[in-house]
């Protein structure tokens, strides 16, 4: 049986255990993806006791996308156009390799089921964190004739611009 999680803080809200399992049983697969409340200070700690533990793959979400790109021996090109990693897998070279997942799943959302034409249209995005870290190549690539991001604090959304 493989081990997964999702990892953040907060973490109790993530439907990520309940959407994986119903994926898991949909396809046969036998699984355990469970929640890990993490912190700052015990965030890398936490992230390698769940793989000396036998976990194979970690989701990574609120507030270690960037974290987590830190502390990946291999990423991905997304990823490190990013800055960001939102999935951990574990290697046979005995290293996590990071992905970012963001962009790609936004896009195959409003392109392919919500059928949104997203060339020469303005997109505004809310946060400056590690989620939009992965999706704002993805979108320009459709080019959309303005990008904005809105966040809290100016400098946070200036910096990705």
């Amino acid at each position: 049986m493989d081990h997964y999680a999702v990892i953040g803080n907060p973490i109790a809200h993530s439907l990520s255990p309940e959407i994986f399992a119903h994926f898991a049983m949909q396809t046969g697969e036998s699984i355990v993806y469970a929640r890990i409340l993490s912190s700052d200070e015990n965030f890398k700690r936490d992230v390698e006791l769940f793989r000396h533990h036998g976990g194979h793959g970690l989701n990574i979400t609120v507030p270690f996308k960037q974290k987590a790109f830190e502390m990946t021996a291999v990423v991905t090109p997304v990823a490190e156009q990013a800055g960001a990693v939102n999935t951990l897998t574990w290697l046979d070279t005995g290293v996590w390799q990071g992905h970012n997942t963001d962009g790609a799943g936004l896009v195959q959302d409003l392109v392919q089921y919500y059928k949104m034409e997203l060339k020469g249209a303005s997109i505004l995005i809310l946060g400056a964190g590690g989620a939009t870290r992965g999706i704002i190549a993805p979108l320009a690539a459709l080019e959309p004739d303005r990008l904005m991001i809105a966040n809290r604090t100016m400098e946070r959304a200036q910096a990705l611009c």
